[in-house]
């Protein structure tokens, strides 16, 4: 068994060794790597590196998507060093979220649609050139279905008392792998990445963007039966994401 090496990895082992049977999903037959969760023949983790940011990311995942082979909350971690992972829980509040949350170190957002505010809460659309004490930026993104998403963050009041990033996109997600029902519903790793533009890292943001691009279309190579016939376009992308 390769050894975890960021959060997401360590919450999924964790979550995996306290299930009580193994998780089901769409090409469960499928040999896949233990890290990216991606078809063994077509895993990324040798691509992978790490990137220079002042960002950090906190993400709050809903019960088991963390176990799912579609989920890109990973990818961010990937990337990204100061990433931290926790599983939501509705009946308590873990005690590691709050203590990130009120770290003299960060000053929190909750990345959500604005529509979703509070009355008292104070939503922005871009970020000062610097914060409050020259604390870093600690961006929550609530990882899971967009249902689940509302969820977490309706009957998470401790969230209501943060400043919310809204990020209205102009372009329709390219998360093929598993599309909500709403046209502007945004992966994971997209959402990232957006954060990472609005944070001043442009660099950083078309990184994780073509990490994620990569990501779709090595699974979607791993879903086909005519997956070694066209690896122009992965290939292409890991040229993209080296250089």
């Amino acid at each position: 068994m390769k050894k975890p090496e960021h959060a997401v990895h360590r919450l999924f082992q964790y979550r995996k060794a306290i299930s009580s049977k193994p998780f089901s999903a769409r090409g469960k037959n499928l040999l896949r790597c233990e890290l990216c969760l991606l078809a063994q023949k077509h895993c990324t983790c040798r691509y992978r590196k790490q990137l220079n940011s002042n960002a950090s990311f906190l993400l709050i995942m809903y019960d088991d998507e963390v176990l799912k082979p579609s989920n890109s909350g990973r990818l961010i971690a990937d990337l990204i060093p100061d990433v931290r992972a926790y599983i939501w829980s509705r009946t308590h509040t873990n005690r590691k979220i709050l203590d990130l949350l009120n770290h003299p170190q960060y000053q929190p957002f909750i990345v959500f649609p604005s529509e979703y505010a509070t009355e008292s809460q104070t939503v922005v659309e871009t970020l000062p050139q610097k914060l409050n004490q020259n604390k870093k930026p600690l961006f929550v993104i609530l990882d899971g279905s967009w249902r689940e998403a509302i969820k977490m963050f309706r009957k998470s009041p401790y969230l209501h008392q943060l400043p919310m990033l809204s990020i209205s996109p102009e372009k329709t997600a390219a998360y093929t792998l598993r599309k909500g029902k709403r046209d502007f519903q945004l992966g994971t790793a997209e959402v990232a990445a957006l954060v990472l533009e609005v944070f001043g890292e442009p660099e950083n943001a078309n990184s994780l963007a073509t990490w994620f691009s990569l990501f779709i279309e090595s699974s979607l190579l791993s879903r086909s039966r005519q997956s070694d016939k066209d690896l122009s376009k992965r290939n292409s992308l890991i040229q993209q994401f080296a250089e």
